[in-house]
């Protein structure tokens, strides 16, 4: 059976159990603690991070948009990277403004802070931190919105990697309860869309020992 090593709520790992789900790709979760640093998990990805796909073939691919080119290579039957030139660059520029920008802006300052610190043993929240996070959050939230006023879907007609890394991230944060909504209606509305999908729906039954998500989380219409 194909093997995705993970973390519930890890934004990297969500992102590419959204993809399989789309392409309706099967597949195994098995929770990683990463902090635990496994050797068998380190001699498939030295780095130490999740997620990890393991085929049925033997081939073990690590990092997460090395992942999803790899299946949209792979099971090309529902594309997810765009079809034409210009639409790949534009699919790819939105993910890398996600897991790079808003991880470091928004994502680094709340989720680690706030989950990962605890769990890795590094202490409490820094309070500086939270603030950043906070602060940084409604103008990523304002320019999604701007995306999904102006687009069908956030790089352009069709469903893409772009609005699920988009949606990764911020369902990791929903789940700590930390986006407020009421910031951006038409960011808010998109969201919705993407969590109203069938592929979606096992992100929202994940549940995180000692952590409860607030009662929206679920609700797909909020």
């Amino acid at each position: 059976m194909r093997i995705l090593y993970h973390l519930p709520l890890s934004p990297y790992a969500r992102k590419v159990r959204l993809a399989l789900n789309e392409k309706r790709i099967p597949f195994e979760l098995r929770l990683e603690r990463v902090w635990e640093r496994r050797d068998e998990f380190l001699e498939m990805n030295p780095a130490g991070t999740v997620p990890v796909l393991a085929e049925e073939s033997g081939l073990v691919l690590a990092d997460s948009y090395a992942i999803c080119e790899y299946l949209d290579e792979a099971y090309p039957e529902t594309p997810l990277l765009g079809r034409t030139l210009g639409e790949r660059a534009e699919v790819r520029r939105l993910v890398a403004w996600f897991d790079g920008k808003f991880a470091r802006e928004v994502t680094a300052n709340l989720y680690y802070e706030k989950q990962m610190k605890r769990l890795i043993g590094r202490g409490n929240p820094d309070a500086g931190a939270l603030r950043a996070g906070y602060a940084n959050l409604k103008p990523h939230l304002d320019y999604l919105g701007w995306l999904a006023e102006t687009r069908l879907w956030l790089a352009g007609n069709a469903l893409s990697l772009a609005d699920l890394t988009a949606a990764a991230h911020l369902s990791t944060l929903d789940y700590i309860g930390d986006v407020d909504w009421s910031l951006n209606d038409a960011a808010k509305d998109w969201y919705a869309r993407v969590k109203s999908r069938p592929g979606f729906r096992a992100l929202l039954a994940d549940r995180v020992s000692g952590v409860n998500p607030p009662p929206y989380y679920a609700d797909l219409d909020f």
